[in-house]
């Protein structure tokens, strides 16, 4: 299967246009036509409709496969470009909001240094493809265990001390009935309106799976920004609770109740491409574990 004419078919699915496709991707709306038929042919079934333009039941059950062979392939070309390269003087760290630990912010060089905050999904996959040097993700774990990641390139977690692992709050309006506890358990809550925020906060999904009830913990509102200062103003409003480190969970009319059951952490993890990074990424790796991994 060409991952060009692949890329070209995942264009025109996603804009339902082949002229559309044509101008994103700088070819003619001829050449993108050849494009989709010659894979047309090579996998043996119709893959678009053309009136409207729109993925055909195999079309779509490609799709469930492209955007993960088409990251495969983009990570395998940045690994390659790595080899031979002089190391970079510059350093560009993706990070999810809730990733940003002092400790982490204090181990950066004071210059050349570029930030980029992300949904936590989208951050193994920007290290991968050589989109970022050093990446930083983070979520709810059983204590020491490490954190489940997708299987984007060969990627290496290192663990941060004192900063790898930090207690949750519920963070709730200070009005609310269970604002005064002493403790929360998850499975208490799993009737409560949630905040549905999947890049600022902790994924609704993880709580399900944490508390053993999949259709539990329903979504009052969601948010998609990655301000975590917005997310428990939006607690402290009383539009869903949620679930957030301790050290995070505190701002005006917010109350921060100390999750107890199930036992979960917040959990912080620094990832880089297989292999020993080198310049300023190595030394920001030394600083926050510890370890002498070069110049």
């Amino acid at each position: 299967m060409d991952p060009h004419l692949l890329r070209t078919y995942v264009t025109v699915a996603e804009l339902r246009s082949f002229s559309a496709a044509a101008r994103a991707l700088g070819y003619t709306q001829s050449a993108v036509s050849q494009h989709i038929a010659a894979l047309e042919q090579d996998l043996g079934v119709p893959l678009l409709g053309r009136r409207p333009v729109a993925p055909t039941p195999a079309g779509e059950r490609l799709l469930e496969h492209a955007g993960s062979l088409l990251l495969r392939i983009d990570a395998a070309r940045a690994d390659l470009a790595r080899y031979g390269a002089a190391p970079r003087e510059e350093l560009t760290v993706a990070a999810a909001p809730l990733a940003l630990h002092p400790a982490v912010l204090a181990a950066l060089p004071a210059t050349g240094v570029t930030l980029r905050v992300l949904p936590r999904a989208e951050v193994p996959a920007a290290v991968a493809t050589g989109g970022a040097d050093l990446g930083l993700v983070d979520g709810a774990a059983a204590p020491s265990d490490p954190l489940s990641l997708p299987d984007v390139a060969p990627l290496t977690a290192a663990v941060l001390p004192g900063a790898a692992e930090q207690p949750l709050a519920v963070v709730l309006p200070g009005d609310h009935p269970l604002a005064r506890r002493t403790g929360l358990r998850l499975a208490d809550l799993a009737d409560a309106r949630w905040l549905d925020a999947p890049a600022a906060g902790l994924p609704l999904d993880r709580l399900r799976a944490a508390a053993g009830t999949p259709r539990a913990f329903r979504p009052a509102l969601r948010y998609e920004g990655t301000d975590v200062r917005t997310l428990v103003a939006l607690a402290a409003a009383g539009h869903g609770l949620a679930l957030l480190p301790a050290a995070a969970a505190r701002g005006a009319g917010a109350v921060a109740v100390p999750l107890v059951a199930p036992r979960l952490v917040h959990r912080t993890e620094l990832l880089h491409p297989g292999g020993a990074p080198a310049g300023p990424a190595a030394r920001v790796l030394a600083a926050l574990t510890g370890a002498d991994r070069g110049p």
